[in-house]
């Protein structure tokens, strides 16, 4: 640890330390705010520009693109744009390195995120994504992936062969979530030791009921968060960035 570290924290440090380090399974719950220290805005943001009368929430709703599709095709372009040149942060590297890590060890490791960037990866993390891929579109009626390349200026619609519109693959509010993602997610709650729940503001479900599962099945609940949570589940609370606490606990752990 760090000698500007602040001893509460530290102690939290340690304890959570402990804990995975004697963990043979470990799952990896990550929200918005680790994509927030790369830059990337969330849906608490306030939009700007020329979608500042728009509301997120209704941008990113089933909806939405049934009542409006050209408007919430041109604004996923724009996110797109937006998020097109961000970086992984320390916290993206620190999980990727902790994976392979736990892989030397012998340990079960499981990452699954809210967020649909694609910054785990780059970090060197798999990644379950429970709110599908930005990158990637698909048919909004037959649900046939589409792989066509469409460069972020294009606004123009899409159709699929069915005819049907083309989205891109990610969950608005009112869907369900990918069921693979969903069910390796779950898995890996009802089998952990421990689970890091790492810059979620835990009231987005059913991602957030994971958290309660954990703690259900009797694992031990670390949570990771500059901010307070509504969650009452948590046992250690490191209350700092997760680039920050994330390197800290990875070197603790060789």
């Amino acid at each position: 640890m760090t000698t500007t570290t602040p001893p509460s924290l530290e102690v939290a440090l340690y304890k959570a330390t402990d804990v995975i380090k004697y963990a043979q399974n470990i799952a990896i719950l990550t929200g918005a705010g680790v994509s927030a220290e790369s830059g990337i805005s969330t849906f608490r943001d306030k939009l700007t520009g020329l979608w500042q009368q728009y509301q997120a929430e209704y941008l990113v709703s089933i909806q939405a693109f049934e009542k409006e599709p050209a408007l919430v095709w041109q604004w996923h372009q724009w996110w797109r744009g937006q998020i097109a040149d961000k970086q992984p942060n320390p916290a993206h590297f620190a999980l990727g390195e902790w994976q392979a890590l736990a892989k030397q060890q012998g340990k079960t490791w499981t990452l699954f995120s809210q967020n649909v960037d694609n910054l785990h990866e780059q970090g060197g993390a798999t990644v379950a994504k429970l709110h599908g891929d930005l990158a990637k579109n698909r048919c909004h009626d037959c649900g046939k992936p589409y792989d066509k390349a469409i460069a972020i200026t294009d606004t123009e619609l899409k159709h699929c062969e069915c005819g049907g519109l083309i989205r891109p693959d990610i969950v608005w509010f009112g869907e369900m979530l990918p069921q693979e993602a969903w069910q390796k997610a779950e898995t890996a709650t009802l089998n952990c030791d421990v689970l890091v729940s790492i810059g979620t503001s835990s009231v987005v479900y059913p991602a957030a009921g994971l958290i309660d599962l954990a703690k259900q099945q009797g694992a031990t609940v670390i949570e990771i968060n500059p901010n307070p949570t509504h969650t009452t589940a948590v046992d250690i609370v490191l209350p700092d960035n997760a680039g920050k606490i994330l390197p800290l606990l990875v070197n603790a752990m060789k």
